[in-house]
């Protein structure tokens, strides 16, 4: 499968330490099966760092690795639930340098502008985890992969 990175820089090379802290899935590398929301992300990034211009990197990922016959440790979500939900928060809410999990990829639904709403509604006692993935359930989910860990990055190699 093809896997789409946007950024302000082509990356041929990943460097996860270059990931931050409080992401959605932790500090890793993170893409997408859509390229549009890589062509989103790269826009997005040109414009908070003030240079480089949007660029979308491919990497070609096996995706039979994630029938579990392998030594990465992996973690799906299927959608908006009150697991994913906690899972975001846990790592949103992480200002450590240590990862909140062990998982090496991490798939399931981008957090995004209009879910991130939902989610401080929450934080702020507006309503409970069920309203929250209630709420979720009529906003159509963009997946991300995230890579955390270097047997993760590993398995990505870049596609021209």
């Amino acid at each position: 499968m093809i896997l789409y990175h946007g950024s302000n820089i082509e990356i041929s090379q990943i460097d996860i330490d270059k990931g931050r802290k409080g992401k959605d899935f932790g500090k890793g590398f993170y893409l997408s099966e859509d390229i549009k929301q890589a062509e989103k992300m790269a826009s997005l990034t040109t414009f908070r760092q003030g240079k480089g211009v949007p660029v979308v990197s491919k990497f070609m990922f096996d995706e039979s690795i994630l029938n579990g016959k392998s030594d990465i440790k992996i973690k799906q979500f299927g959608g908006y639930t009150i697991e994913w939900a906690e899972f975001i928060l846990l790592n949103r809410n992480n200002n450590t340098n240590i990862q909140a999990h062990d998982y090496d990829i991490v798939i399931g639904p981008i957090a995004d502008d209009t879910v991130g709403l939902q989610l401080r509604r929450f934080i702020q006692g507006y309503i409970n985890i069920s309203q929250l993935v209630n709420e979720l359930s009529y906003i159509r989910p963009t997946i991300q992969y995230f890579f955390g860990t270097p047997a993760a990055i590993n398995l990505l190699k870049s596609y021209e």
